[in-house]
């Protein structure tokens, strides 16, 4: 494995992205769907670490669409969630779905992808 990454927009719009879905998912262990939030953990977890480290078993993008996936699914199954939980799993499943768009290049914009 080795240790490398760019520091660019796209890179902050990953790891912010990744960050808030990790604490989204730490934050709601404790609820009622605890399974979901612990699969929540694991992926964002090795998704923000595949962002540094080379060589994780899956690639960044495959993390990032279970990643998505798992929040998505959070929004639809929330239980009693906290105050402020709602717009934090929005925020990070946006973040985590623009860095799809622009980081596979369906979306060119100068300065940021292309």
């Amino acid at each position: 494995m080795t240790l490398s990454f760019t520091f660019d927009l796209l890179f902050v719009i990953a790891a912010i992205g990744g960050v808030l879905a990790l604490i989204d998912g730490i934050l709601r262990v404790r609820g009622r769907a605890a399974v979901l939030a612990v699969v929540e953990l694991i992926a964002a977890g090795l998704f923000v670490l595949s962002l540094f480290v080379r060589g994780i078993p899956f690639g960044s993008l495959a993390l990032a669409i279970v990643t998505i996936v798992v929040l998505v699914l959070q929004l639809v199954l929330r239980g009693s969630t906290r105050r402020g939980g709602f717009a934090l799993t929005v925020i990070a499943l946006v973040l985590l779905a623009v860095w799809t768009v622009l980081s596979q290049g369906w979306i060119v914009i100068p300065g940021i992808n292309g």
